[in-house]
């Protein structure tokens, strides 16, 4: 970013210079989001900022942000999930700098020795469904005596909002209708239960677990793990021994419609600046394909942009090639909600339930319950 920053303030031919001022953050925006709210209160917003891509329609609700739709070129390129990220109420408000994606990594030896013919198994054209994966699942499990995929279920985050809404779209469900103002007859559809009912067996029928071990799939103890392009990158670094390919995302029986999550944090313009022109200028170069393929190269990220993708295409892993190609074919954005972070707690609490099964052993109660809670926050 420095570097970018750098070549901005030397090459924009109009005179502009930026000064960045990074802020430290969690992963899920903690103590930055807290400096933005402040700096909303006292007026002292910066020209440009960076933001969670999910959280694009409560940031421009709250007046934080400026429409950018005049002062991003080639929007034809960038990819549809990063469009819909960033847009509320038809205005595009933020351009996400960077993609993101997860897929089902495998140990191929582990799989081989459990009797799994590896040219079996699903690839992008030809996906498997939920019941073909757990018939996957217990072959190994039968043969490891474990659990056998981390799926992330002890992470109480994001995570969860993230990576396992799109069991609910490829069973043609959804979080909300589609004003965004109601959940009861849709968080709880026959098809979100389809969706939680796969989601409750994972743990139901032993094949995951909600206190895996740590690195459990790093290190040889799970054959399977659903996770993101920063375990390519720490199995690249740190577990150079393991040999692993990629799987693509379980689909729906009924539809057996491919999605994926998408999405990461993104650059907006504060709807205070009086230098729109300058704001503009740097958000349109930093999300040009040249930037964008810095970003991605640098930090090991899916790009935004589909030309970023085919500059990207050779010079990757086939794992991460992987990753954008699932990306580009099946890539959907979150829910663009004005009150996404409690519509997306809910989900997080929706993915947890479900896991206690004893306590819970009905997915459609908990989904009509949490339903009832969402309309609540959605009014």
């Amino acid at each position: 970013m420095q570097q970018s920053i750098k070549d901005f303030n030397e090459n924009n031919g109009k005179g502009y210079k930026v000064k960045a001022e990074y802020i430290p953050r969690s992963g899920s925006g903690g103590g930055y989001e807290d400096k933005i709210n402040a700096a909303l209160t006292t007026k002292t917003l910066p020209d440009v900022l960076t933001l969670d891509g999910p959280n694009t329609a409560a940031y421009a609700k709250s007046g934080i942000l400026a429409p950018i739709d005049d002062y991003i070129s080639n929007k034809d390129d960038i990819l549809p999930s990063i469009i819909d990220e960033g847009t509320y109420d038809g205005k595009l408000y933020a351009l996400g700098y960077s993609e993101s994606g997860v897929g089902v990594f495998y140990n191929k030896k582990m799989l081989q020795d459990a009797g799994v013919d590896l040219s079996t198994l699903p690839t992008l054209e030809n996906p498997w469904t939920y019941t073909q994966y757990n018939d996957l699942f217990k072959k190994l499990k039968d043969y490891y005596k474990k659990p056998v995929i981390d799926v992330g279920f002890y992470d109480h985050s994001e995570w969860l909002m993230y990576a396992f809404t799109p069991f609910i779209w490829s069973s043609g469900g959804d979080v909300t209708n589609k004003a965004g103002d109601k959940a009861t007859g849709v968080f709880d559809s026959k098809e979100n239960v389809e969706a939680f009912n796969f989601i409750q067996g994972l743990i139901k029928d032993g094949y995951s677990t909600i206190t895996p071990e740590k690195n459990g799939f790093q290190t040889g103890v799970y054959p399977l793990k659903l996770s993101g392009s920063w375990t390519i990158q720490e199995m690249s670094n740190q577990y150079k021994d393991i040999d692993y390919g990629m799987l693509p995302y379980p689909v729906s029986p009924t539809t057996k419609k491919l999605v994926s999550p998408t999405g990461s944090w993104a650059y907006g313009m504060s709807a205070t600046t009086k230098k729109k022109e300058a704001a503009g200028a740097l958000i349109d170069f930093l999300g040009s394909t040249q930037e964008m393929y810095d970003m991605s190269m640098g930090n090991t990220v899916l790009p935004a942009r589909k030309s970023t993708s085919e500059k990207m295409l050779p010079e990757v892993s086939e794992q991460f090639k992987f990753l954008i190609e699932q990306n580009v074919k099946s890539g959907h954005a979150r829910p663009v909600l004005v009150n996404y972070p409690k519509v997306s707690r809910i989900v997080q609490e929706t993915v947890t339930e479900v896991t206690y099964v004893d306590q819970n052993p009905k997915v459609k109660d908990v989904l009509k319950t949490k339903a009832q809670e969402m309309d609540n926050v959605l009014k």
